[in-house]
């Protein structure tokens, strides 16, 4: 008996589909937020007022007024004497910076017979170095050039002068002014060397051949026009030698000077000496030293005496000298503003002789015949009748 295989169950051909997932229940979707309860409003608390204290005086206001504007300010008016520093075209360079004019000759002859009196000392003293005197008398004759030795200027401007050298403040107001001047003048400004004096006058000088100096009253008070002309006729004085002429009379002439000091010292010791002996130990004196002066005058051809009318010569050159200057300044078109400041030191020239009257009890004070022959600047009438010709001219 044939046994039959055993059947086995079927699969079916076809893949099994994948179990669908479990739908769960979808949250609602709103569309507006949740409206969450508020806090309670409470009512704000009102500040507490506290009652104010009365002032103890209250002032009565005064009415107020509708406020008009202020008028406007007028512009400033430029001073009639004040003058551009803006030069900015070329500046002409004079061949001849300085010469020897006029009066700077006659202050150089002049001071010969000061010079031959110091000559004389100084060979006196160099008796003293034995051989070596001739090197003495040379020696002295060389430093005349010190004169103009910068370093030699500074110190006489120093010692001598109490100038000092310019802030910087004072430089930026005097060197525009300086240029104008030496541009009109064709003159290298840069060869020479400004100063400041502490003063409180109107001054300026010109000393040794490189320094012009001003006071600080001409610096700080004076229109630039004004300072233009006080350095214009400084520099007046430089172009035409007067400065080192004078100078180096001056430098040369100081032995007999100083010579002269020492015999009037001893002359004075001597005469207070012989008063202890009467009226013949004075006779005694008198009759010594003028033998002495005497003999001196004699040996030297009467050169002495000249010594004695010198003074008066020399201040005849300077008021000529300075009116020269005046009118190199005019001549560069200063001729109003020199005019000016001639006015303004004849208001203080008068100022201070009002002054001497009161101080004198009322009584005026006359100056002598001598003194006005000594006197080393013209008055201020005649400086002004030389400016005349020169202010009919229009200004430059």
């Amino acid at each position: 008996m044939t046994q039959q295989p055993p059947e086995y169950p079927q699969y079916p051909t076809q893949s099994p589909q994948p179990p669908v997932p479990p739908q769960y229940p979808q949250p609602p979707q709103q569309s507006v937020p949740p409206q969450y309860p508020q806090a309670p409003q409470y009512p704000a608390q009102a500040t507490p007022q506290y009652p104010h204290t009365p002032p103890l005086q209250q002032a009565a206001q005064p009415p107020q007024y509708p406020q008009t504007p202020p008028p406007a300010p007028p512009e400033p008016t430029a001073h009639p004497h004040h003058i551009s520093t803006d030069h900015t075209g070329r500046v002409h360079i004079r061949s001849d910076q300085r010469r020897t004019d006029v009066t700077a000759v006659g202050s150089l002859l002049l001071h010969l017979p000061n010079f031959l009196c110091s000559l004389f000392v100084v060979g006196l003293i160099s008796l003293l170095f034995g051989g070596f005197g001739i090197l003495v008398i040379l020696a002295w004759l060389a430093s005349g050039a010190l004169v103009f030795h910068r370093p030699t200027e500074s110190a006489i401007a120093r010692r001598l002068l109490r100038l000092r050298y310019p802030t910087p403040q004072e430089r930026a107001k005097l060197e525009p002014v300086w240029r104008e001047v030496t541009a009109r003048a064709g003159i290298e400004g840069r060869n020479y060397e400004l100063w400041v004096e502490d003063s409180d006058g109107l001054n300026a000088v010109a000393a040794a051949g490189h320094i012009v100096g001003v006071t600080r009253f001409a610096m700080n008070e004076l229109p630039n026009g004004e300072l233009a002309a006080v350095m214009a006729h400084e520099l007046g004085h430089h172009v035409g030698g007067h400065a080192w002429a004078g100078l180096l009379g001056y430098w040369y002439a100081l032995p007999g000077r100083i010579a002269w000091r020492v015999l009037k010292a001893f002359s004075s010791v001597v005469f207070q000496v012989s008063k202890a002996f009467g009226c013949i130990g004075v006779g005694v004196v008198v009759v010594v030293i003028g033998s002495i002066t005497l003999a001196t005058i004699s040996s030297l051809y009467g050169l002495p005496l000249l010594v004695l009318a010198v003074p008066y010569a020399l201040a005849a050159v300077g008021r000529r000298s300075e009116l020269r200057a005046d009118e190199h300044a005019a001549a560069l078109g200063f001729a109003p503003m020199l005019a000016a400041v001639l006015d303004k030191l004849h208001q203080q020239e008068q100022q201070a002789e009002a002054a001497l009257t009161a101080a004198n009890g009322g009584v005026k004070l006359e100056e002598s015949a001598l003194s006005k022959l000594l006197s080393s600047h013209p008055d201020y009438h005649t400086r002004l009748h030389h400016l005349q010709p020169y202010l009919q001219q229009p200004p430059r």
